[in-house]
C-alpha cells in the first residue's frame, strides 16, 4: 500500500481526505445506482474511488442488509476483493472450503461416503473459496465507500418510480417515505435492484426462462449431529428421501443446508405449500438417516423453486446506452452452485471502470456497449450451467455410475464455480490472439492469473496480481526477455511510451502523474540481487505527486525460490523475447503482443480514446 505521496498524514491511510464541497445530489449527477445489493455496492465502491465522479446510490429498504441469503465467495471474487483492499478481512472471518464429500446410498440403502475430493485444483488461484454472509460483504463495501473522498453512503428508504431517457441524461423520479416524489437527473443509471427490478421494467425488458417446478428449502442451523462430515461441503443423494447440500458457515458451528422437497404442480407456487421450518428439519433428518441431527437454533430459512431466467440485453439498447441493469436484475438461477452474488459483483466490476472512464473523459461512450455484450454472454453461460447442475443434483441415483455423474460434473466444472473460467470474446477491448504463444498461461480475454514475484526495490515476496487494484487504470505489464536483448527491448519500449507523440501515455491530463491512466510495470527473469534499479528506464521509476517522489513499486523479478515457482515457467511466458500484456482495469487481459511492436499499443488505445472518435458522453 502506498501513501504519503503528497505529504505526511496521520491516521488510517485508507481514509482519503474528504472533499470540502461534497454535493447534495440536487440537480445533475453522474451516476445513479438503484439497489444496495452486492452488484450495487460493488459498483458504488468502484466509482467512489474517483473524487470527480458524483454518485448517488438508493435502496427502497430502510437500511443495510442484516442477514444475507448468499454466502459463497468464489476465488475470482476474492481476487476482486483484493483489488478493493479487503480480501484479508473476508479470509480471516470466513469458512474456507477445502474439500468436498459425496454421499450416496450403500448396499443396505443407508447413505455412505463415496468420495472426498479437493474443492479446487492446484494453481487455480492464490485465493481461497470462502463462505461468509452476504450481509458482512456488504459491510466491507460500505466501509470502503465511506473512506473515500466523497464519503459515499446509500440513500435508504428511497425508491425509483419512473425513468425518462433524454439525449444527454436520464431523469429518475424518486420517492422517500414522505411520499413526495422528486426528480434526479443523471448521465447514467444502473439498475442493481434484483429480480423484480424497477429499472428493468422501465426499460420494457423481461426475464426469460423457465422454472424447474422443483421445491427446495434452505436453512442456517446450529445443530448437534453424529454425521462425520458436518464441517465439510457435502453433496448427499438418497434414494427415497431426496438430496441435501451441506455448506459449513463461518464461525465454526453453523451450517447451511439446501434440502430437496417435492415437485410443484400446475400453477402451484412455493408459498402455496405452506412449508414450515419444522418441515425442513424433518426432511433433512430423514435424508441424513441413520445419522442423528438435533437442531438447536435456526438462524434463517426459506423455501423456493428453482428457476433460470435471463434478459435479452443488459442496457437500454441505444447506440450510446445510458441505462443498464446488473446482477439479479438481468439473470436469476438456483443458489446451489454459489454463483449468484459472485456473478452479480462481476457484472458491476465490469461496468464500473467503463462508466468511470467515460464520465471522466478518458474513453469514448461506445466503450459502454461492451458491457451488455460481455456480461449477457456470461449470464447465458451461467444459466446453462446451473440448469444442468440442478438436474444432476436432483436425480435419484439408481446405480453407482448414476451417482458418479454428479461427482464428475462437479469436478470437471471446478474452474467454472471458482469464477476463473470467464473468457470474453474479441471486441473493442479484447483483441484477437495474434501472439498468444508468447504467454500460453495468460490468455487473452481471461482474468490475469497471478503468480509470486519479488518486488525488486524492497525484496518483498508478493503476488503480481495484487498490484492490479480497483483504481480504474489500465496496466501494461512487460515480461522482459532474456539477457541484453531483452533489456534493450525494454528500454526502447519505455522510450516510446514516455516520449513518442503517438504513445497513449501522452494523452493523459496535463500535470497529472504519468501513470494516472496507464500503469506500466516490468517483470525480469534475473534475481533481484543482481539488479541495479538505476540502470532501468525512468518510466519504471516515475516521479509523482507535488514533491516529485519516486515510485519504487513498478519493478519485479521472478521468484526463483523452489517453493514459489518462476512466473515465466508457471505462465508459459517466452523467455527469449518476453511479452507485453495489456490488462484492463477489471483485471482481464485485453491483448498480448511482442515488446518491440510499440505501435500496436497505440492502435489499441486509439480505438477507445474519446478525442479520435465522433460523439460525446
Amino acid at each position: 500500500m502506498q501513501y504519503f505521496l503528497n505529504g505526511v498524514r496521520t491516521g488510517n491511510p485508507e481514509c482519503v481526505a474528504a472533499l470540502n464541497d461534497r454535493p447534495t445530489h440536487s440537480g445533475h449527477i453522474d451516476v445513479l445506482i438503484v439497489g444496495c445489493g452486492p452488484a450495487g455496492l460493488t459498483l458504488a465502491t468502484q466509482l467512489s474511488q474517483f473524487p470527480d465522479i458524483d454518485v448517488k446510490i438508493i435502496d427502497r429498504k430502510p437500511g443495510p442488509l442484516q442477514y444475507g441469503q448468499a454466502d459463497g465467495i468464489a476465488c475470482r471474487s476474492m481476487e476482486m476483493f483484493q483489488a478493493f483492499g479487503f480480501a484479508d478481512k473476508v479470509a480471516r472471518e470466513g469458512y474456507w472450503v477445502n474439500e468436498v464429500a459425496f454421499w450416496r446410498p450403500g448396499p443396505d440403502g443407508a447413505i455412505c461416503r463415496t468420495e472426498r475430493i479437493r474443492d479446487m485444483e492446484d494453481d487455480l488461484s492464490e485465493m481461497p473459496h470462502i463462505i461468509l454472509s452476504q450481509a458482512r460483504i456488504h459491510e466491507f463495501f460500505l466501509e470502503k465507500m465511506a473512506l473515500n473522498a466523497r464519503r459515499l453512503k446509500p440513500d435508504y428508504d428511497c425508491q425509483l418510480l419512473e425513468l425518462s431517457r433524454g439525449k444527454h441524461s436520464v431523469t429518475a423520479k424518486l420517492m422517500r417515505s414522505d411520499k413526495r416524489p422528486f426528480d434526479v437527473k443523471a448521465r447514467y443509471v444502473v439498475g442493481c435492484d434484483g429480480a423484480r427490478s424497477r429499472v428493468r421494467e422501465c426499460l420494457g425488458i423481461a426475464l426469460k426462462g423457465e422454472a424447474t417446478r422443483q421445491l427446495w428449502g434452505v436453512m442456517d442451523v446450529l445443530c448437534v449431529t453424529d454425521f462425520p462430515d458436518i464441517r465439510l461441503k457435502c453433496a448427499i443423494q438418497s434414494v427415497g428421501q431426496g438430496s441435501l447440500l451441506i455448506i459449513p458457515r463461518e464461525g465454526g458451528y453453523m451450517v447451511r443446508m439446501y434440502i430437496e422437497l417435492d415437485e410443484l404442480h400446475g400453477d402451484e407456487r412455493a408459498a402455496d405449500r405452506g412449508v414450515s421450518v419444522d418441515d425442513l428439519i424433518a426432511k433433512a433428518q430423514s435424508i441424513l438417516a441413520p445419522f442423528q441431527m438435533e437442531v438447536k437454533e435456526v438462524g434463517w430459512w426459506s423455501a423456493y423453486e428453482i428457476g433460470q431466467r435471463v434478459s435479452d440485453r443488459f442496457d437500454d439498447g441505444c447506440e450510446a446506452p445510458r441505462i443498464f441493469i446488473a446482477g439479479d436484475a438481468g439473470h436469476t438461477h438456483s443458489p446451489k452452485a454459489g454463483q449468484g452474488m459472485n456473478v452479480s459483483m462481476a457484472d458491476a466490476f465490469n461496468i464500473g471502470w467503463k462508466l468511470a472512464a467515460v464520465v471522466r473523459g478518458d474513453a469514448h461512450p461506445k466503450l459502454l456497449r461492451t458491457y451488455s455484450e460481455e456480461r449477457r454472454a456470461k449470464a447465458k453461460e451461467l444459466i446453462d450451467f446451473d440448469r444442468e447442475m440442478a438436474r444432476l443434483f436432483s436425480e435419484k441415483p439408481r446405480t453407482a455410475e448414476d451417482a458418479k455423474k454428479f461427482q464428475r460434473y462437479f469436478a470437471k466444472h471446478g474452474r467454472y464455480t471458482a469464477g476463473v473460467e470467464t473468457r470474453y470474446q474479441s471486441s473493442l477491448i479484447v483483441h484477437q490472439a495474434d501472439h498468444q504463444e508468447l504467454t500460453k498461461g495468460l490468455k487473452i480475454g481471461t482474468r490475469f492469473h497471478s503468480s509470486p514475484v519479488i518486488r525488486a526495490a524492497d525484496a518483498r515476496p508478493m503476488e503480481l496480481g495484487h498490484c492490479l487494484t480497483a483504481d480504474g487504470r489500465w496496466r501494461l505489464i512487460v515480461f522482459v526477455g532474456r539477457g541484453d536483448r531483452g533489456m534493450e527491448a525494454l528500454r526502447h519500449l519505455c522510450q516510446f511510451l514516455q516520449y513518442d507523440a503517438t504513445s497513449p501515455l501522452q494523452f493523459q491530463p496535463r500535470g497529472s502523474d504519468s501513470d494516472q491512466w496507464i500503469d506500466v510495470r516490468a517483470v525480469l527473469q534475473i534475481s533481484h540481487w543482481d539488479l541495479d534499479l538505476n540502470q532501468l528506464p525512468d518510466l519504471l521509476r516515475p516521479r509523482k505527486g507535488k514533491y516529485g517522489l519516486i515510485d519504487y513499486e513498478k519493478i519485479f523479478c521472478a521468484d526463483l525460490s523452489p517453493q514459489s515457482g518462476d512466473i515465466f515457467t508457471q505462465r508459459g511466458i517466452d523467455r527469449e523475447t518476453g511479452a507485453l500484456v495489456v490488462v484492463r482495469p477489471d483485471q482481464f487481459i485485453a491483448d498480448v503482443m511482442p515488446i518491440n511492436e510499440a505501435s500496436r499499443i497505440s492502435r489499441f488505445f486509439d480505438k477507445i480514446r474519446p478525442n479520435l472518435l465522433q460523439g460525446s458522453a
